[in-house]
């Protein structure tokens, strides 16, 4: 007998980052020319020395390894509530307290433990141009349907409010954004957020933010003023990943923040699948938020320095590769090779150039021109030679 998947599932594209990954399999890279990963957001270091000792000490009581409640620790829970408040400019009175906080094992998980208790099979959620590729295949697994509005490079990747309450009907139930975005990295600004709010309200849908980077805003003011909002809770649900901030993409702790009725019912899915998020990524997170912030401010500025030199590598006139958005963790670029299928430019330069970016293909439909690169990997001293490579391809006309 034969097995057959569910077709829903068996319909999904392979992993994108492990398909790319596959391109330099079994390859060894010269000294004088190693590899340069900038294929996934992954922290480039480790976390800091205080985190990991706290984690090696939590890992001597029992109770580390023991489940924790559904929606977390609460003592995490009531830290990631005061973050928000601190960081989002809530003053005494916080319209976000523990019982918004559900903790997950990682943002993706948070995003689909979110779409799963807001949408169906059958329904419709918008997820603009260009997407992140898990979002885009978890929705195919479940049965909803992704609607897409378009790319607009020349709106530094922001997508039209317009054209997305055109596609709204009576099926859809959310839309989802990120900012600062992946794969653009476009940071969506506070005015956006609130007229893209202002509209699910008006079309009775949920607002999807997802938030992962939000530590690594070009600026220190507060991202958006959504928390401020009256009776936010009925139509907001926030994503955030404690990951990229604390190093932490392992240990996998990420978070909703929503209606506490909303929690309630993804708690429902959470303890099927998952019954907790891991207990030990739960205690760092904890110890991250109220003991190293110094260190979370200079991870933050680590970053914006990264994302400076890569401008600056940019603008060698030689280049042909344009950087059409950048931000956080990430930058969209537009390949010279028009004409070029995106996967073709991206595995010549793995081939040739040792550097291991993704297509933009991977992305959704109309992507073929673009690759992103998520600079936040590397060192910003290897942003010129980044440049150097791209450029070295521009010119090399043998395919």
């Amino acid at each position: 007998m034969t097995l057959h998947a569910n077709p829903w599932l068996a319909g999904v594209a392979a992993p994108p980052i492990a398909e790319a990954q596959g391109w330099i399999e079994g390859r060894t890279f010269p000294t004088e020319k190693p590899l340069i990963d900038v294929c996934q957001a992954v922290p480039g270091y480790a976390p800091p020395p205080a985190l990991t000792q706290h984690m090696a000490e939590a890992l001597q009581h029992p109770s580390t390894h023991r489940y924790t409640d559904i929606t977390g620790l609460p003592d995490l829970c009531t830290a990631l509530a005061a973050d928000i408040g601190r960081s989002f400019g809530l003053g005494e009175k916080p319209s976000v307290t523990a019982e918004n906080v559900m903790i997950t094992a990682g943002c993706n998980q948070a995003y689909c433990l979110a779409t799963a208790a807001l949408a169906k099979a059958g329904d419709e959620i918008i997820l603009p141009l260009p997407y992140y590729f898990n979002y885009q295949m978890w929705l195919e697994m479940i049965g909803v349907t992704a609607r897409h509005v378009g790319f607009r490079p020349e709106a530094g990747g922001l997508p039209d409010l317009m054209e997305i309450e055109a596609v709204i009907s009576a099926k859809t139930r959310a839309l989802v954004l990120i900012s600062p975005n992946n794969p653009t990295g476009s940071v969506y600004p506070p005015e956006y957020l609130l007229a893209a709010l202002e509209l699910c309200k008006r079309a009775g849908i949920a607002l999807i933010l997802d938030e992962t980077y939000r530590d690594f805003m070009p600026h220190d003011e507060p991202p958006h003023q959504l928390f401020h909002t009256p009776c936010w809770e009925g139509h907001l649900v926030h994503l955030y990943s404690f990951s990229k901030v604390f190093c932490l993409t392992g240990y996998r702790v990420g978070a909703i923040v929503a209606d506490p009725k909303l929690i309630e019912e993804i708690g429902k899915a959470m303890d099927c699948v998952a019954i907790c998020a891991p207990r030990i990524g739960q205690i760092a997170a904890i110890h991250g938020l109220k003991a190293l912030d110094d260190w979370r401010h200079g991870n933050t500025k680590l970053m914006r320095d990264r994302l400076a030199a890569l401008r600056d590598a940019f603008t060698r006139n030689d280049l042909g590769y344009e950087v059409v958005s950048a931000g956080a963790y990430f930058a969209y670029v537009k390949h010279p090779h028009r004409g070029r299928k995106a996967t073709d430019v991206a595995r010549r330069l793995a081939d040739k150039q040792n550097l291991l970016a993704l297509p933009g293909s991977m992305f959704g439909p109309g992507q073929e021109d673009y690759l992103r690169i998520a600079f936040a990997n590397v060192d910003a001293t290897k942003m010129p030679e980044i440049a150097a490579r791209l450029a070295a391809d521009a010119v090399d006309e043998a395919w």
